[in-house]
């Protein structure tokens, strides 16, 4: 010990002898000084010759002083913060990460600090200090410490406590067009089949926590090597993940339950697999309503486990990169074992399975490696290493993906893509967890390129959340066990949501496995499954194989031109008139639309069609080079609202200091009409309302025009088919609710309009020899939208008479 004590008074004495005095810190401190500010002026002055402009000189003073400005300013604040108690300062710097931690909100944690410190010090204080002792100033700020501490723990308790908060109300665009839409005539696809259910369990008969994938796993299997797709597993988080499951990245186990119907005869298969959640609280089971449902219906359904490759705590320390590659081979690998228990003679599921129809299914990140392992089926090599080889090549025909993350993976730094397969994304407006409708861009990158039918859906459920697609996960999508940070108020009931899925689910490997057509429509329009569904907003996206586009946006710049070739496009009166990627919450959809935008100053009550003269309507014309339609041709389109201003031209640079507006002779002849000189914009964007006075906005409606070659005309509303869904805000926290932070996401909404049923409307009108689409804004005072992957496609009632 005096070794240790001698040696540590040697490392004081050298260490004060080498550091600098007062003196030497001053010289340092003004060399330093001197040394920037000339570089910085010689750098102002050379540019001055260079340019020969003295605003540079000015440039460079004004900047020395706002930096010698803010180095006193931020001096001073560290020097408050440095006057901060060291026990409060200590207990701040433990406190503020563990709340952030625990909360997932920094407000929330700024929140509780004060609460708890004004109950603390008046606490303390009155227990340290009896009453009489106190100074008045000092009872009035214990007393207000109590109540502000006490009353802001109590109020967070309670506002904890609570379900949650109503949101803004929405109209259902769907319901309000006057026309009654009939219900399919067909049996429910959520209705139980009659073929009886038996399950089991197969897996590598070594897990140390699962009996039904131990000793009790009907069925063995052997292990695979994953060391090529699966990346970090290592460290903390490796050394624990292998000391939990007792294996690593070389033997990872092939465990799943099956549903299987008791029956003779060769089934489909369906294989779903779930997404990211703590690895210790297992999700395969959670799919069980849809293996009960499938296989009623004559299906071999198999949910795989893949917590081992979830996270967990140990993730603080490193986790699992990029793994959904691994997600999507391994459910190559539990495929490559369903054929060979189909081909070995004597084994229980020898020759029971339709390899012909095959389906993947996938939620969350599972939604993810879904398209990635029908990528990899197709495929002879891994596209990141060309010594592992796939080659696969199994019949899978569909992919369903729910509530999806994308691009978590990219083979080859690319974005998944696939042909000709089936395709259906489903996702809820109150997920917490992955907030942004990312399926959809996937659905972009599907591309039909043969002459069978294929089709790709989506839906997107008004109420429905991200963890109650699987009954494990439930209402709490953040993970986080305190869930009463959620606002769960708007969330549609737990067993409505799994109705959904079973309808649209069974309904779709219905279509595609079993070629059972009748259920197509479904997927244009969930008004035709209303006595199936429950009561909230849905939103239909589809495209099948005979879509005939006319203008996808995406084939150049020019804006006058069309996608298909000798097309071209004209545009009045418009306020917003471009075509630009489509941005949603979180990354780019991956593919460009039109958007459109008009603003009339009239009034509210004001009728447009009355209050703007035709000469100054908004209308955007598609006028098309010969057509020939079948008898079963539909006009189709993609639409939804865009939240920026009907009126940009109103503000910012367009505006004119001593004039109202700047004149504009822009090619699209932008006008606006008003309904009295002088008139101010009162467009919603700069006349926000409070909270009180929110009221649900109108659908946005307006006329559609198709010109045939011989002059003749059909006009018709939008709302024929429906109104344009407003934007639906959300709000998914509770301090969100308080603080009025609302969400929203960019969804679109197929529009179908039947040539034969739009002839009706004037029997001289040719719908074999359209030579024009006319857009006219005439039903709404004001609005933005944005218009996709308008063309014709084949009449969804006649494939089924055709199949």
């Amino acid at each position: 010990m005096k070794i240790f004590r001698r040696l540590k008074a040697w490392f004081k004495k050298v260490f004060k002898a080498i550091t600098p005095g007062k003196t030497a810190v001053c010289g340092a401190a003004t060399g330093l000084l001197v040394i920037a500010v000339l570089l910085w002026l010689v750098y102002a002055i050379l540019f001055y010759h260079k340019t020969n402009d003295a605003w540079l000189l000015l440039f460079g003073l004004v900047m020395i002083l706002l930096i010698v400005l803010s180095a006193y300013i931020v001096r001073w604040l560290i020097k408050q913060l440095y006057e901060i108690p060291s026990p409060y300062k200590l207990a701040l710097l433990i406190s503020l990460p563990l709340l952030i931690l625990v909360s997932f909100d920094w407000k929330i944690a700024v929140f509780i600090v004060v609460i708890a410190s004004f109950c603390g010090a008046a606490v303390w204080t009155l227990k340290k200090t009896t009453w009489k002792c106190l100074s008045w100033p000092k009872r009035v700020m214990a007393v207000l410490g109590l109540l502000i501490g006490f009353g802001g723990l109590i109020a967070f308790g309670i506002v904890y406590g609570k379900i949650g908060f109503d949101e803004a109300p929405v109209i259902n665009a769907a319901r309000t067009t006057g026309k009654s839409v009939a219900n399919l005539d067909v049996v429910s696809p959520a209705q139980q089949g009659n073929f009886p259910v038996k399950t089991l369990s197969y897996g590598s008969g070594k897990d140390l926590h699962r009996p039904e994938y131990g000793a009790e796993a009907t069925l063995k299997t052997e292990t695979v090597n994953g060391v090529a797709f699966i990346d970090n597993w290592k460290g903390v988080h490796g050394w624990f993940r292998e000391r939990y499951w007792g294996f690593d990245d070389k033997e990872l186990p092939l465990n799943a339950k099956v549903w299987y119907p008791d029956a003779e005869g060769k089934f489909p298969l369906v294989l779903i697999v779930h997404g990211n959640h703590m690895m210790q609280d297992y999700s395969e089971g959670g799919y069980a309503y849809l293996g009960e449902l499938l296989a009623s219906k004559g299906m071999i359904v198999v949910s795989v486990d893949q917590n081992f490759i979830n996270g967990s705590w140990s993730n603080l320390f490193g986790s699992l990169e990029k793994e959904n590659d691994a997600r999507g081979w391994l459910l190559l690998e539990h495929l490559k074992v369903w054929h060979e228990w189909n081909d070995s003679g004597g084994h229980m599921f020898y020759q029971k399975i339709d390899t012909n129809n095959i389906a993947l299914m996938g939620h969350s990140r599972g939604g993810e490696a879904v398209a990635h392992a029908a990528l990899f089926n197709t495929l002879p090599y891994y596209p990141d290493d060309a010594s592992v080889k796939l080659n696969y090549n199994y019949h899978i025909k569909s992919v369903v993906a729910i509530a999806p993350v994308d691009g978590q993976y990219e083979p080859s730094k690319r974005r998944t893509a696939l042909e000709n397969i089936n395709y259906f994304v489903i996702h809820g407006s109150h997920d917490a967890d992955v907030k942004s409708y990312m399926g959809s861009q996937q659905f972009e990158r599907i591309k039909f390129t043969d002459s069978s039918y294929y089709f790709k859906s989506g839906l997107y459920v008004f109420g429905a959340n991200h963890g109650q697609f699987n009954t494990n996960w439930g209402n709490n999508d953040i993970g986080n066990p305190f869930s009463g940070l959620l606002n769960l108020k708007p969330l549609m009931p737990l067993e409505k949501q799994l109705e959904v899925a079973k309808v649209y689910i069974g309904a779709f490997l219905d279509i595609t496995l079993k070629n059972n057509s009748t259920y197509l429509p479904l997927f244009v329009d969930a008004r035709t499954g209303q006595d199936w569904l429950p009561e909230t907003i849905y939103l239909n996206q589809f495209e099948d194989i005979n879509l005939q586009p006319i203008a996808n946006f995406d084939e150049d710049f020019n804006l006058a031109t069309t996608t298909v070739k000798g097309g071209t496009i004209t545009a009045n009166n418009l306020s917003v008139w471009r075509e630009q990627e489509i941005q949603l919450k979180w990354q780019q959809k991956g593919s460009r639309a039109l958007y459109a935008g008009w603003h009339y100053d009239i009034e509210d009550t004001d009728t447009v069609a009355i209050a703007v003269p035709d000469t100054l309507l908004a209308k955007y014309s598609i006028r098309l080079p010969e057509q020939l339609q079948d008898s079963t041709a539909v006009l189709v389109f993609s639409m939804a609202e865009s939240n920026e201003s009907s009126n940009p031209k109103a503000s910012g640079k367009w505006v004119n200091n001593s004039e109202d507006h700047i004149e504009s002779n822009n090619t699209n002849n932008t006008n606006h009409q008003s309904n009295k000189d002088g008139s101010k914009d009162t467009s919603e964007e700069t006349k926000p309302k409070s909270s009180d006075e929110e009221t649900a906005k109108t659908p946005i409606d307006f006329t559609i025009q198709l010109t045939d070659a011989n002059g003749e005309v059909v006009t018709f509303p939008l709302s024929r088919f429906s109104a344009l869904q407003r934007t639906m805000e959300v709000t998914l926290f509770k301090v969100g609710s308080l603080l009025n932070e609302k969400e929203s996401e960019l969804v679109f909404q197929t529009f179908y309009y039947p040539l034969d049923i739009l002839r009706q409307l004037n029997d001289n009108f040719n719908q074999f020899q359209i030579k024009e689409i006319t857009i006219i804004f005439d039903k709404s005072r004001e609005g933005v939208v944005i218009i996709d992957q308008l063309g014709f496609t084949t009449n969804l009632f006649h494939l089924q008479n055709k199949q």
